[in-house]
């Protein structure tokens, strides 16, 4: 999770702004494990997208729905899969992919369901990590994975270049690929080794398939 100094000025973090700022206006969004509604909320009333999101827990739908917003409680993991092709223009799936049990069939779904899939995820290649696996030898707790390994919901961690990998392996197609860094900060892709190393999180615009 960012930290507080990662909230922008229109109270969401900075790895939500961004996700949003891939958005095009008036467009139809799903929020797949929208949590509590901060992204979902803002793309409605900045955007203006006719938006809807599924989660996981019943708090984080009690919380949406409080706000007005149209949200359904369900698993991406099974889920999904009612949803027909091309039923929105964006599916969102934000720091949720590692926590799923299997990626590659929730991206399948993702890149049917929407015209274009904007996912993001925690960096496991970041450097921070390494260091605390490789000086520590224990599992590293960060601002991007808070949980101790014994509580954690997250059970595929996987790094910026293992996304690269299972994109190319899967025939989905990157249109956009930043690497956030600790501070923020986002940057367009174009080392792999650096992005993988100094990104701690991944950000990525997907299209979706035919």
């Amino acid at each position: 999770m960012a930290s507080e100094a990662s909230i922008n000025q229109a109270g969401i973090r900075v790895d939500l702004q961004l996700i949003a700022d891939m958005i095009a206006p008036s467009t139809r969004v799903l929020d797949i494990g929208c949590g509590d509604g901060a992204l979902l909320d803002y793309l409605v009333h900045f955007k203006q997208v006719d938006g809807r999101g599924m989660e996981l827990s019943q708090a984080g739908v009690n919380a949406c729905v409080a706000q007005g917003l149209s949200v359904i409680q369900g698993d991406a993991d099974t889920d999904l899969a009612n949803y027909p092709d091309h039923a929105f223009d964006y599916a969102v799936l934000s720091q949720t992919l590692q926590a799923t049990h299997n990626p590659l069939a929730v991206l399948r779904q993702l890149t049917r369901i929407g015209r274009r899939a904007v996912i993001s995820f925690p960096n496991f290649g970041h450097w921070r990590v390494r260091w605390h696996l490789g000086a520590m030898g224990r599992m590293p707790v960060t601002p991007t994975l808070p949980s101790s390994w014994y509580d954690t919901p997250n059970i595929h961690l996987c790094t910026i270049r293992d996304f690269f990998g299972l994109c190319r392996a899967s025939d989905i197609a990157i249109e956009r690929a930043i690497a956030i860094d600790a501070k923020g900060r986002a940057r367009p892709i174009r080392s792999l080794q650096l992005a993988n190393l100094l990104g701690e999180q991944g950000l990525f615009l997907l299209k979706g398939r035919n």
